[in-house]
């Protein structure tokens, strides 16, 4: 059930206590893609998770504008604090809980949200009447080459809205863009921010992201959302007994 088509009628006829939040971003992903994709691909792959779970889920929102200040060179990105994000999201699944749905899964695009949801979910199921984990499509799949705007994004995009790359721009995004995420000296990265390293903001190479890819990651992804759905559903997230 998708609570943006739902009415309240039907909402209180759900007999689910399962729902998905996506979780997004609205930042650069280079001169060849939106500024929109990891919500983009969050929801389509949040849907189809819905979609191919055997029972019914609630579907919440999107929440499209994350902890994103380190792309904030670019021109349209937006972001939050981390704290405000946390807050966001708490408060979200706390709405979500009143109604019954209270074993939630954060499926998520951004790597910028990862650290933060881990968190929150972690307060959520500690300190509300809730239990929410996290889950981030491109962390359950198996790819080594993620980067940003690059080759993994791209052929998702180019799967399920090849509408919006700018196939025109390609050569140029591969030209001004970086190998990989950051400056790197005794395992720590010197860079904060995107632009310190790449100068249109894109990791990786685009180009060697098909559609036949996107297609493939897209299942990958989607096969794991439901397996994690069907484990969240299961599991008992009564609080464990103090130890001693």
């Amino acid at each position: 059930m998708d609570l943006t088509a739902a009415t309240w009628t039907d909402v209180a006829d759900c007999e689910t206590d399962l729902a998905v939040l996506p979780v997004g971003s609205t930042e650069q992903h280079g001169p060849h893609a939106p500024l929109g994709t990891d919500v983009l691909t969050a929801e389509a792959i949040a849907d189809a998770g819905v979609e191919r779970f055997d029972g019914e889920v609630v579907r919440a929102p999107a929440i499209s504008i994350g902890v994103a200040e380190e792309h904030r060179h670019f021109p349209g990105t937006m972001w939050v604090s981390p704290d405000t994000f946390r807050s966001v999201v708490r408060e979200s699944v706390e709405s979500l809980s009143y109604h019954g749905f209270d074993r939630v899964v954060l499926v998520n695009g951004h790597g910028g949200n990862v650290g933060a949801l881990r968190e929150v979910a972690g307060t959520i199921s500690r300190h509300d009447e809730a239990y929410a984990v996290p889950f981030t499509w491109f962390d359950a799949i198996d790819a080594d080459d993620m980067g940003h705007g690059g080759p993994l994004e791209t052929a998702l995009l180019r799967h399920l809205r090849p509408d919006l790359v700018r196939e025109d721009r390609i050569d140029a995004a591969r030209e001004g863009g970086a190998p990989g995420w950051g400056e790197w000296v005794s395992y720590t990265n010197l860079a904060h921010d995107s632009a310190a390293f790449s100068e249109n903001g894109v990791v990786g190479d685009p180009a060697a992201g098909d559609a036949d890819r996107g297609h493939e990651l897209f299942d990958e992804a989607v096969a794991a959302l439901v397996a994690l759905l069907e484990a969240v559903a299961a599991r008992d997230v009564s609080e464990p007994a103090r130890r001693g």
